[in-house]
């Protein structure tokens, strides 16, 4: 699980992946938004980005046991095409088209607050948006994890007993809006030009790989400024107080600012999952949470509690219902 002891080509590697992957990807997207078909060429650049990721979690595990088959590789793809994925592509047209019909239509449609700094390079414009984004990105996470209605749609992704890079993707399309709307909507209030809209998500969606994938990496300072494997790890814990903290997707400084950042000295755990139960089709996992009987069997019982020597993070007096880690 460490990397301790595999000599120094493995450590310098292993240093090297998370921000030679992250790179890689955002480089892809710059050539990807310069095309006339920017969303096209995006997913051309990010599927071989996940197969990359994929093999090298063959060679760099971070967990060896995490590479067996769960039986839940179709659902974590068929929840990432047809939930995620399809969420997504819509929310891109609708960047487009309100840019579009902001900038040529009448004054009434464009943003009612518009405060957007259109001046400023675009790095920074990208900058602030994730800033922006980032911070409706932590509301509705740390909502999923402290409401018990929002949590039964949140709860499938916590669901799993492994990470690795397929199972990005795997978000109940209702907790997908919900997060979407409430780190879109100021962008749009604050009238944010379409350019920082694709940034902002070919950022969240490489990030996304890197924080769930299985690889043993080591990312040091990366882990105060980004949403890293070691801290999503530490997100998914089945202990009440590990799991709920770093809900940043991208940048942690939300979680800085409010208190729920957790780093501790020791290895991030491999004990991950949830309390409840998650049916086991595909199908099924879209339809329990909006039963009686189905949001019930999601929240199961009690989750744990940790030991007094992990109480480090912050606790929320909200009704906490995951047991996640990271």
């Amino acid at each position: 699980m460490a990397s301790g002891g595999k000599g120094i080509l493995y450590s310098i590697t292993s240093c090297l992946l998370w921000p030679m992957f992250f790179a890689l990807g955002l480089a892809g997207a710059y050539f990807a938004f310069q095309s006339s078909t920017p969303l096209l060429w995006f997913n051309v650049v990010y599927l071989p980005i996940v197969a990359l990721i994929a093999l090298a979690e063959r060679i760099m595990p971070y967990e060896r046991s995490w590479l067996s088959k769960d039986g839940e590789t179709f659902n974590d793809v068929a929840h990432t095409l047809l939930t995620k994925g399809t969420v997504q592509v819509v929310a891109a047209i609708g960047a487009t088209l309100p840019m579009g019909v902001a900038t040529l239509a009448t004054p009434f449609l464009s943003a009612p607050f518009p405060y957007w700094p259109h001046d400023w390079p675009l790095v920074l414009q990208i900058v602030l948006g994730l800033f922006v984004a980032e911070l409706g990105l932590y509301v509705a996470h740390r909502a999923a994890h402290e409401n018990m209605f929002i949590w039964r749609f949140h709860a499938l992704h916590h669901s799993v007993g492994r990470l690795w890079v397929v199972n990005t993707g795997r978000f109940h399309f209702v907790d997908s809006l919900f997060k979407i709307a409430l780190s879109q909507a100021p962008l749009y209030l604050l009238g944010a030009p379409l350019p920082v809209f694709l940034w902002i998500g070919a950022v969240t969606a490489f990030i996304g790989l890197l924080t769930h994938c299985n690889l043993d990496v080591r990312t040091g300072p990366l882990d105060y400024v980004f949403s890293t494997p070691r801290l999503h790890r530490w997100h998914h814990s089945r202990v009440l107080v590990e799991g709920n903290t770093n809900y940043c997707e991208n940048l942690v400084l939300w979680d800085q600012i409010f208190g729920t950042y957790f780093n501790p000295s020791r290895p991030s755990p491999i004990d991950i999952g949830i309390s409840g139960r998650i049916s086991e089709s595909f199908w099924g996992q879209l339809t329990q949470p909006f039963s009686a009987k189905g949001a019930k069997q999601i929240l199961g019982r009690a989750p744990k509690v940790a030991p007094e020597a992990a109480k480090e993070p912050f606790v929320s007096d909200q009704p906490q219902t995951s047991s996640a880690r990271d």
